[in-house]
């Protein structure tokens, strides 16, 4: 027997409740919610960086009413509902896992397994597309490095030199260079901003230069036909 949530079927109910008899719930649009989506999110951060079940259960209610909330609203208007976000995102995890779904072999790298079905389905040419742009510099180069290595590009080849370390110093080692940025009176956020557009750059050349190779060898087959 499927299991049955009567809590989460109760709490779409209160946000109907909510929306209908509450002005201020009534008056919220995407826009004036995306602060508190962004602040559950880190709250739900913290949560689980405490190893606090109570705690962590709390904050992601609170995040779950931030999706319930968005969803109520678009259903007001007549665009989607919670049941269609549901059931896209279930299609789209069944979609991207053959292996778990279907009779695929599991593959080496998952990763880049879900980056390449991902990439496919959206119809994406670059690595970096689909990356936020409003992300922390630091959250950005992280997201940026692992889809390049995804891809099959490695940091050495983006003028990122990559070397062993302690990964209980790595840490440390962030937080040296931002003491250190700061005595200098620089900016560390928009410095590594820029030292990332230039990662950015070089990995976009690289693409080119696939790109044009893929688009030379079509050509050569052709003619060979």
């Amino acid at each position: 027997m499927a299991p049955t949530y009567p809590q989460v079927t109760r709490l779409i109910l209160v946000m109907h409740a909510l929306r209908a008899g509450c002005p201020w719930d009534a008056e919220q649009t995407h826009r004036s919610l995306v602060h508190y989506l962004v602040e559950e999110t880190c709250e739900v951060i913290e949560a689980v960086e405490s190893g606090d079940d109570a705690h962590l259960a709390e904050e992601l209610g609170d995040l779950l009413l931030q999706v319930l909330f968005h969803a109520e609203i678009a259903a007001q208007e007549e665009r989607f509902d919670i049941e269609a976000v549901a059931s896209r995102v279930a299609d789209k995890l069944v979609r991207r896992h053959p292996y778990v779904f279907g009779d695929a072999e599991i593959p080496a790298d998952l990763v880049s397994s879900w980056e390449q079905r991902k990439a496919v389905e959206k119809g994406r040419s670059s690595a970096l597309e689909g990356i936020p742009e409003r992300m922390s510099s630091l959250a950005r180069a992280h997201k940026v490095i692992a889809r390049a290595r995804s891809h099959g590009h490695q940091p050495d080849a983006l003028g990122v030199e990559v070397t062993a370390m302690d990964p209980d110093l790595i840490g440390r080692e962030i937080v040296r260079l931002v003491a250190i940025a700061e005595a200098l009176g620089i900016d560390p956020e928009q410095e590594t901003r820029q030292a990332l557009r230039e990662v950015e750059q070089r990995l976009r050349d690289v693409e080119a230069v696939a790109a044009g190779d893929v688009a030379s060898t079509g050509a050569a087959q052709g003619d060979a036909r």
